[in-house]
């Protein structure tokens, strides 16, 4: 029995861990020592051998970490099942359908292709848990790990599982009822990442042809100028091409943005908001939808109208999913295109996604170009701002900066602020009932953090 840990982690930020290829926290070295402290991990919760499945992106630096990881994991004693390029979804799939202990990716999801990371699940393809982590963490910092050596018949193995791509793919057509939902026209944009190599498998099982973009994947060119990331490029096929809808996928697949007919972003808002009236109508739901602090204040407005109310939980899929079991619901996700669908996934799945929100339009007649109009977004604003090497943002001064927007805003909006788990940046968040109260907002907050960031570039 693992017992609850109090400190903060180190090495794992919101998404596993991350660092660009080759250097800092992610050399092979520093992957090798991961993957066995993830396996010492699973051994001291009672699992004395344990079965990984083990999955990459399209990065150049994945097959260099794949193999230090797989090594470190059998090294500890793990039997190592290796299936390649696969969506971060398809390796929770495999999880289950191997019926293995654990599951490891390496992905940097979207960021550029010099980073890369490594995420750790669980033996049913969830995430792991905060305390989780803090005990590897623990783990990898023993300087025991290295006595902790496994000999003869007690090491691991090593081998690669075929099919599994080919598995998940039926999986995610079975979900299309093999085109019948599915609008006139898609296109796919796979921003050169895993789903690169799963949807022209889905698409050939469901029998279809629809145009496929970012899908020519070189190791370097994941996210590049297409992808979630940038939208822009779908956008502009979308209209030139007069589809019906865009998919947007990132590296590893596990989030979709959706693009309408239009041209106008369909977010995880909205797409929550038309599956939590899809799924209420079904067969129940739980006792509602869970969402992240960032979410619109639409989305908890309009579920309200369908008697569907929305719990609110801190930004990251992995307390998204822990909200879920806590509040009993069976719908989450993140405005950023993570969705979380039981029974479908236990992951953040962006193909499994994309054909349940086709599903669910087709269920509840809905005009997708008709979406964002009666959505009615409240104006929000992002902005992060870049910190310099080494400098970090006081918590008495976020909170000062906070309870000063607040007042500004009197009741008529919502603010956040808070330093990124996975890049050196403080995100400013600003909603409030009007555009120009939003921009008045901000303007104060990138002001206020102008000086104690000491650094006087900013993204919008």
């Amino acid at each position: 029995m693992q017992k609850e840990n109090s400190k903060e982690r180190c090495l794992f930020g919101t998404d596993g861990v991350r660092d660009i290829a080759n250097q800092g926290l992610m050399t092979p070295e520093m992957a090798l020592r991961l993957g066995r402290a993830f396996i010492r991990y699973l051994v001291e919760s009672g699992i004395p051998r344990p079965r990984i499945a083990l999955g990459r992106d399209t990065r150049k630096s994945g097959m260099m970490l794949e193999s230090a990881l797989a090594a470190g994991m059998a090294s500890a004693g793990a039997d190592v099942l290796i299936l390649g390029v696969i969506p971060t979804p398809g390796v929770s799939f495999a999880i289950q359908n191997l019926a293995a202990e654990g599951g490891a990716v390496i992905s940097a999801s979207h960021n550029p292709a010099e980073y890369n990371g490594i995420k750790f699940l669980d033996g049913q393809g969830f995430k792991l848990s905060d305390n989780a982590e803090l005990i590897i963490e623990d783990i990898f910092e023993d300087s025991f790990t290295d006595e902790w050596r496994p000999g003869g018949a007690s090491i691991g193995g090593i081998r690669r599982v075929p099919n599994m791509l080919e598995n998940y793919a039926k999986r995610i057509a079975s979900l299309s009822e093999y085109g019948e939902n599915l609008p006139r026209s898609i296109i796919f944009d796979c921003a050169h990442g895993a789903a690169s190599v799963v949807m022209p498998l889905v698409l050939k099982e469901i029998g279809i042809q629809f145009p496929l973009i970012g899908a020519e994947p070189n190791g370097l060119n994941i996210n590049e100028s297409v992808g979630v990331m940038h939208l822009e490029h779908l956008i502009n096929c979308v209209t030139s091409n007069k589809s019906s809808v865009g998919i947007a996928y990132d590296g590893d697949a596990d989030r979709v943005l959706i693009v309408d007919g239009l041209g106008r972003l369909i977010d995880g808002d909205i797409m929550l908001w038309v599956l939590g009236r899809w799924l209420a109508a079904k067969n129940g739901l739980g006792t509602g939808v869970v969402a992240t602090v960032m979410t619109n204040g639409a989305l908890e407005k309009n579920l309200a109208e369908d008697g569907i109310p929305l719990f609110r939980c801190s930004v990251g899929d992995r307390y998204v999913l822990e909200k879920m079991k806590e509040c009993d619901a069976y719908l989450g996700g993140e405005q950023s295109g993570h969705i979380i669908a039981f029974p479908y996934t236990n992951t953040g799945d962006g193909l499994c996604t994309a054909f349940l929100f086709f599903k669910a339009c087709n269920a509840l007649d809905e005009n997708i170009d008709t979406l964002i109009d009666r959505f009615k977004p409240y104006p929000q604003l992002l902005k992060n701002i870049k910190l310099a090497k080494g400098v970090t943002v006081a918590r008495e001064a976020i909170q000062n900066a906070t309870a000063e927007a607040l007042q500004r805003l009197d009741g008529r909006g919502r603010v956040l602020i808070r330093p990124s788990g996975t890049e050196a940046v403080l995100r400013l968040f600003v909603e409030a009932y009007d555009e120009e109260l939003t921009k008045k907002t901000m303007m104060f907050l990138v002001e206020f953090f102008r000086v104690h960031a000491k650094e006087k570039r900013y993204d919008n």
